[in-house]
């Protein structure tokens, strides 16, 4: 089979329903296996379902992971849950998750680790908005409690690390 026979481009149908701000373009598309569309725009990831369009702004993702075997990528929510997106061939789960990759890293300026008392971590990073804006977001790894006064101290002063570590104010 041809490397590119499967693959298709985004139909204008499709294009049509994503709400792209000024600004923002399509870098890369592909069908899911389940007939969902996903998109990468230069500021959210896009699902186009049957009914309606999730659209998430990179700032939103943690991270993901793409097994090639599957060609399922797992999208990490900075909430903590998880979304499977499943490929139906390898050249568009490489191509979109490259682009996927290289938008979330784009949204992180800078990231510092702390470790709380119960030794669990939390993730404190400076990232930027779909508009640019720098802003500081607290990841807790698993169910750490961020109302702890432990915690807090722990996370407040990761914050003030990273703020001092770009010349931001606190």
């Amino acid at each position: 089979m041809p490397l590119f026979s499967r693959r298709r481009r985004l139909p204008a149908a499709e294009r049509a329903r994503l709400d792209l701000l000024p600004g923002d373009s399509v870098l890369a598309s592909t069908e899911l296996v389940d007939g969902q569309w996903v998109v990468a725009s230069r500021r959210a990831l896009h699902v186009l379902g049957a009914a309606e369009v999730a659209r998430s702004p990179w700032c939103d993702v943690d991270g993901g992971t793409l097994d090639p075997t599957t060609r399922t990528l797992t999208v990490r929510w900075v909430w903590g849950s998880t979304s499977r997106l499943v490929f139906p061939e390898e050249p568009g789960a490489r191509t979109f998750s490259q682009a996927f990759r290289e938008r979330v890293q784009q949204s992180v300026v800078h990231v510092v680790t702390a470790v709380v008392p119960d030794g669990r971590r939390v993730k404190v990073a400076l990232r930027r908005d779909e508009d640019g804006e720098l802003f500081t977001q607290v990841i807790p790894d698993g169910a750490v409690d961020l109302t702890d006064p432990a915690v807090t101290t722990a996370v407040d002063a990761a914050e003030a690390e990273i703020r001092d570590a770009v010349g931001l104010p606190r």
